[in-house]
Parts: structure tokens; C-alpha cells; sequence
């Protein structure tokens, strides 16, 4: 079960996963925390994502990726994919809650969804992409 274990986090994508899923959870329950007490839906879901980016970048950067990009190459990518993403989550919690009048449970898990898969896709194929 070890040698199991240890096969799977060895591969990048499961890593990748590994730290978007605790992002995503640490996500999902700031935004929903900070609409809870009262804050506005842009406001909280972009306050939530910045929190979110420190402990991402970090982790994205040196265990996921193995730390070989530089972070004069990578953290500029980085903060401009994790911007947009923030943006379009605070968008879509804004939709949600203001144009849908979804309750923050559903605002939430739009707003996680949104950041993750976009983060995905703009950290595998530009901000840590292998260079060929």
C-alpha cells in the first residue's frame, strides 16, 4: 500500500491535485466564511483567493513542480493567472449571490470551481509548463 502510495504522489498531476484540492478547501471555506460574517461576495471571494495564493504559489512552486522554475519566470505567471482567476471568482460570486440569489453554500462551491479549474489549466500549460 506504500510502495502504492508513494508511486501516486511521485507523479505531478496527483501532486498538482493535492494542493488544488487543499487550496480549493481552504478556498471554499473562507469564501463561505467571509459572506457568512457579512462580507460582500467580490470582496470576500477575492480576500479569500490572495489568502489562498500565498500558501498555492509556495506549494505549486516547490512540491508540485520540484521548485526548477525560477521565480523570476514563474511568480510573474503565476500572479497573473492567480488575477485573473480572482477576478472571474469574484464575478462569479457576484453573479451568483446578486443575479442568481444563490445562498452562499452554492455561491461558494461556483467560486471554487471556477478558481480551480482555471488554475489548472493556466499552471499546467503556461505559468510551471516544461520547457521543451
Amino acid at each position: 500500500m506504500k510502495a502504492l502510495v508513494d508511486a501516486a504522489i511521485g507523479q505531478r498531476s496527483v501532486r498538482f491535485l493535492i494542493v488544488g484540492g487543499g487550496a480549493a478547501a481552504l478556498m471554499f471555506v473562507l469564501s463561505y466564511l467571509f459572506r457568512r460574517i457579512g462580507i460582500p461576495p467580490f470582496a470576500g471571494s477575492t480576500a479569500a483567493y490572495a489568502i489562498v495564493f500565498v500558501i498555492a504559489y509556495s506549494a505549486q512552486r516547490g512540491w508540485t513542480f520540484g521548485g526548477t522554475h525560477s521565480h523570476r519566470q514563474a511568480f510573474p505567471r503565476y500572479l497573473a493567472a492567480q488575477f485573473g482567476c480572482a477576478v472571474l471568482s469574484g464575478l462569479v460570486g457576484y453573479m451568483f449571490t446578486e443575479i442568481l440569489a444563490a445562498p452562499p453554500f452554492v455561491m461558494s462551491a461556483a467560486v471554487t470551481a471556477t478558481a480551480g479549474i482555471g488554475s489548472y489549466v493556466l499552471s499546467s500549460r503556461w505559468v510551471f509548463a516544461r520547457a521543451e
